[in-house]
């Protein structure tokens, strides 16, 4: 959805250097959004599209695994649903912002990888990318939940 992101300073959150907390790979922040959405769904009696569940799914993991790969590893996560979006945060220990890197190299080969940042902010209606005040970044993507969302489930 969003092709840009952008970068702020915010306070509060976990310290890059601090108690780690939520997940630790990209197979447990996939169940943490899947908690986190069944257990919206079950107070609201609404569902969630299996699209928008598929996208959640595949950015929480471009996600923690940006942070493992790149970041010097997960130091905080936090799903929670606001309204009709979903907003996944992953803090690591590196300041320095993601890129896009070109699919080739300057061989003209084509790279292994490199293409997690831009599947997050194509399927994100927002992306905040924030230092944290003891070091670090955290990454906030904004899903937004498909119209039928805080709809009622037709059980008929």
């Amino acid at each position: 959805m969003s092709e840009t992101y952008r970068t702020d300073a915010i306070r509060g959150s976990a310290a890059a250097g601090g108690a780690r907390r939520g997940p630790r790979s990209p197979a447990e922040a996939r169940g943490t959004v899947r908690q986190v959405l069944s257990e919206q769904s079950r107070a609201q009696g609404a569902t969630c599209a299996p699209d928008t569940l598929s996208d959640a799914l595949l950015v929480a993991s471009e996600l923690t695994t940006n942070a493992m790969l790149h970041g010097g590893g997960v130091t905080d996560f936090d799903a929670e649903v606001v309204g009709e979006n979903l907003y996944l945060s992953v803090s690591d220990r590196e300041r320095r912002r993601p890129v896009v890197k070109s699919p080739l190299d300057r061989h003209g080969r084509y790279r292994c990888g490199g293409r997690g940042w831009p599947i997050v902010c194509r399927l994100a209606r927002d992306v905040l990318v924030s230092d944290l005040p003891a070091g670090g970044k955290r990454v906030t993507a904004v899903i937004p939940l498909s119209a039928e969302w805080g709809h009622p489930v037709d059980r008929t």
